[in-house]
């Protein structure tokens, strides 16, 4: 087992990474920019290295400088998180060329599959069914019209090279497909430096579902449930839930045997989540493949009782997994609400100021994985999520119940968040009825932002109700102050002696 292992992150996934190896016994490495030089996850780890300035290209995306921290610190593994570098092809490689361990799948295997015409064309030969689409990246958009109708429209216009929604355009019809195109190619050459993007069949009333992956050194490949992910807001998810409340267990069974083909199919090792989407007939598509831990992967740790970083490890020190397929179980029901520094009745407009007040939700079947601290300054240089809910329940109702109630109690001040949208979402009667897919939100959208609305307005009320009751009582102490009144620190403190 490895004794010192390098974080190439920050924020709460760093953290939350850095929990388990000091539970495992290992000593961690923090790197950080010099936003972040006193970050909860820097303070947390047992060295901490600086590796440049706030914003992300001058530090955690310059690989070359993790890698000379790394050896500086003699660390033995790297992990690298989520976002940043963690689907790179280089720095995988540049990682293992440097005698060190990459705490993730082979560079080859993250190039299959982080290439999503690679990644179709792989999952064709293997059998998964995939949505239909163009066998390669448009190259004429003249020429790729003829395939968008030959499929029918609408159709999505995604890029090859990334996701996260951006370089996406859903297109109605042949009039705007050459200019949606043309935007699509622009907006994914800025966000991925690769402005290639390809066609894919729009599905109507889809669901996005997916199944988390490990794959040891040994041969041993399974699943371990699915997630729901269709509550988003442009392309991004912001509730998950397990299990799905649209799939049967015949479906579900189906579903996880493709996912494990698929990663054996890339030679896969490690943690990883193979995403479908599902129509209303309940037919599925390989949708694309995370060679990654995901943002939402407590759910599935709540579910199984299997602390996948802890896994993630084992597996990239050679352990073999100490489990087979059978012996997964799933107990109860688990739902996950991201909080973003974003302002839902604006549009989700990104919110940056200092972080004032917080409280942060516990009780039974409550976690929350976040890196936040009262004073902290939330900045642009980085993704908006400061943490993610995690409630668990025997039933789903319990579940909601549960994050309704965790929910109430959370409390940031200084900058806007989603804990009021998460809260309309999970007490919204088509959410609570399992009725919904990714449109949700387009569908809700005024709803939930009238809910909002409502909710801050109670909350503005209380508070003002608070502050002229502490300020009566403030003007209070001082006239009888005035007056020459002595109270004893027993009245003081609204006590009587005994």
């Amino acid at each position: 087992m490895f004794k010192k292992i390098l974080i190439a992150n920050r924020g709460e996934i760093a953290l939350r990474v850095m929990r388990t190896c000091r539970e495992m016994g290992i000593r961690t490495v923090a790197v950080y920019s010099e936003a972040d030089r006193t970050a909860p996850h820097v303070l947390f780890a047992d060295e901490a290295y600086p590796i440049g300035p706030a914003p992300s290209t001058e530090s955690y995306l310059r690989y070359e400088t993790i890698l000379e921290v790394a050896a500086r610190a003699e660390a033995e593994a790297i992990h690298p998180g989520y976002g940043f570098l963690s689907e790179n092809t280089t720095f995988a490689e540049a990682i293992t060329q440097a005698g060190i361990t990459f705490i993730g799948p082979s560079a080859e295997a993250i190039q299959i599959m982080g290439d999503k015409t690679t990644a179709r064309a792989r999952m064709e030969s293997a059998g998964v069914p995939v949505v239909p689409g163009s066998e390669a990246p448009i190259e004429d958009p003249e020429q790729a019209l003829a395939t968008a109708e030959e499929i029918g429209f609408p159709v999505l216009i995604k890029a090859a090279g990334g996701g996260g929604g951006k370089g996406m355009r859903i297109v109605d019809g042949a009039k705007s497909f050459v200019n949606a195109v043309s935007q699509a190619q622009r907006e994914a050459g800025s966000a991925f430096g690769d402005a290639r993007v390809y066609i894919e069949k729009y599905l109507e009333e889809p669901h996005h579902i997916e199944f988390q992956i490990l794959a040891d050194q040994h041969g041993t490949v399974l699943h371990l449930g699915e997630r729901e992910c269709s509550i988003q807001r442009r392309y991004q998810k912001v509730i998950e839930e397990s299990p799905s409340p649209f799939l049967r267990a015949d479906e579900r069974a189906e579903m996880g045997a493709a996912a494990v083909e698929a990663a054996r199919s890339c030679g896969y090792l490690g943690a990883g989540t193979v995403e479908f989407l599902m129509d209303a007939n309940h037919q599925f598509y390989f949708l694309e493949m995370n060679t990654r831990l995901q943002v939402e992967h407590p759910v599935t740790e709540m579910v199984t009782g299997i602390d996948l970083v802890a896994e993630q490890i084992r597996i990239a020190a050679g352990e073999a997994l100490a489990f087979d397929q059978e012996d997964i179980t799933f107990s109860g029901h688990a739902v996950e609400c991201r909080v973003y520094a974003e302002d839902s009745q604006h549009d989700f407009a990104p919110s940056v100021g200092e972080i004032k007040m917080l409280q942060v939700p516990d009780g039974a079947g409550t976690r929350f994985d976040g890196a936040l601290r009262q004073g902290l300054q939330v900045t642009p240089y980085y993704d908006p999520m400061l943490g993610k809910l995690i409630c668990w329940g025997r039933t789903r109702e319990d579940a909601l119940n549960r994050m309704h109630r965790a929910l109430s109690e959370f409390f940031i001040g200084g900058v806007q968040t989603t804990i009021h949208f998460c809260q309309a979402v999970i007490n919204h009667p088509r959410f609570r009825e399992g009725h919904y897919d990714t449109h949700f939100y387009q569908e809700h959208g005024a709803e939930l932002t009238e809910n909002i609305t409502a909710q801050s307005e109670c909350e503005v009320l209380a508070a003002s109700a608070a502050l002229l009751t502490h300020q009566a009582s403030r003007q209070n102490a001082r006239a009888a102050e005035n007056a020459d009144y002595n109270p004893s620190q027993w009245v003081r403190q609204h006590r009587r002696s005994r």
